[in-house]
């Protein structure tokens, strides 16, 4: 018999290994690495992200693992979404996200006003071009048009040329180096990463140690909630079949309120000692506590809760977290913390997250 529990304890136990209830983050890179990456195209809200876990924040710490010690990376994926993973991680990304190939179908390339011939030559040309480099936006796009002699790319790449660099992102040929003069620069994974693979994953070892990861973050799941997470739904069903499959003796089969799902077995113990939530927590913008979960899951984003959290233009707001739920959604403006609340949420627990987000904000 399948172990049968209820969502308010699957998000109790999500807070734990999501390090937000306790905070016990160890370091920046241990952050990252449990919860499966950080969503990061709002800097701020992926540093806050970091920091409300941490268990001992310090300033500066993102930075030096991005481009001193090289231990985090920075680039376009999950969900085509610029995110900050472990370095050592980005290969597993690359694996999977680079074999799906979406940019060589036909309503990709007219989408993005590109045809086959030129993402080709793009994407042929970028990895010679970063080679030993550090390049901005434009040096890229001259570098490129030097390698392939075609100034006809020059339109292509200036266009749709924000689209045309996930592709590259996902086959593992390009991510962020560091700013210079304020502007952003890209880097070759293969020069820039210390121990980068010279023979890459397979799809189905990426595959396996993503639903891994995912699993120990944001689970109990399924194949769909993976997609959901990985691809917007758009995976090919055999292969995700196909990853769960080989991952079986790894898994175990629960119900959370009458739905099956899997886990990683060595997580069902925990799980099950886990007790409710009580606590309050502030989380950020793009959280990974929201967007690792379906967006209709009831017992944490009530119906009345959606339009004020996910809102125009794929924006999540930040959020109030009271019982492992959303409980409101919060902005800072003018040095303080202004709350709208959906429900009612202990005032003393309230104004003591408040005051430490509001100094986490202040460093």
């Amino acid at each position: 018999m399948a172990f049968s529990t209820t969502w308010p304890q699957v998000l109790a136990w999500r807070l734990k290994r999501q390090f937000v209830d306790p905070v016990a983050g160890p370091d920046v890179v241990s952050v990252v690495r449990r919860l499966t990456g950080v969503q990061a195209q709002v800097a701020s809200s992926a540093e806050l992200a970091i920091a409300v876990r941490h268990a001992d924040p310090r300033p500066g710490e993102i930075d030096e693992a991005l481009w001193l010690d090289r231990v985090l990376v920075k680039t376009w994926t999950a969900r085509g979404t610029l995110h900050l993973v472990p370095s050592d991680e980005l290969p597993s990304y690359a694996a999977v996200l680079g074999s799906f190939r979406n940019w060589e179908k036909g309503s990709w390339q007219r989408g993005h006003g590109v045809t086959a011939d030129e993402v080709a030559a793009i994407l042929d040309a970028v990895p010679k071009a970063l080679e030993r480099r550090v390049l901005t936006r434009e040096e890229l796009v001259e570098a490129v048009i030097e390698v392939t002699g075609d100034a006809h790319l020059r339109q292509a790449l200036t266009s749709g040329w924000g689209a045309l660099l996930k592709p590259l992102s996902f086959l593992g040929e390009l991510c962020y180096g560091p700013q210079r003069e304020g502007r952003v620069t890209f880097v070759s994974p293969r020069d820039w990463v210390p121990g980068w693979p010279s023979v890459p994953p397979s799809r189905e070892e990426g595959g396996a140690r993503l639903i891994r990861s995912f699993l120990g973050a944001h689970g109990p799941g399924t194949p769909e909630t993976f997609d959901t997470w990985l691809y917007r739904g758009a995976a090919p069903k055999a292969v995700l079949r196909g990853w769960f499959r080989d991952l079986a003796p790894e898994l175990a089969e629960i119900e959370v309120d009458g739905r099956p799902m899997v886990m990683l077995a060595e997580h069902l113990d925990d799980l099950a000692a886990t007790g409710p939530a009580t606590g309050v927590h502030l989380l950020p913008g793009f959280d990974q506590y929201i967007l690792g979960a379906p967006r209709d899951l009831e017992p944490l984003l009530p119906k009345e809760a959606r339009p004020k959290v996910s809102r125009a233009a794929g924006w999540i707001s930040p959020v109030v977290i009271h019982q492992g739920r959303v409980a409101g959604v919060w902005e800072a403006k003018n040095g303080r913390i202004a709350f709208d609340l959906l429900e009612e949420v202990p005032p003393a627990a309230l104004a003591g997250e408040s005051e430490r987000v509001s100094s986490l904000l202040r460093r």
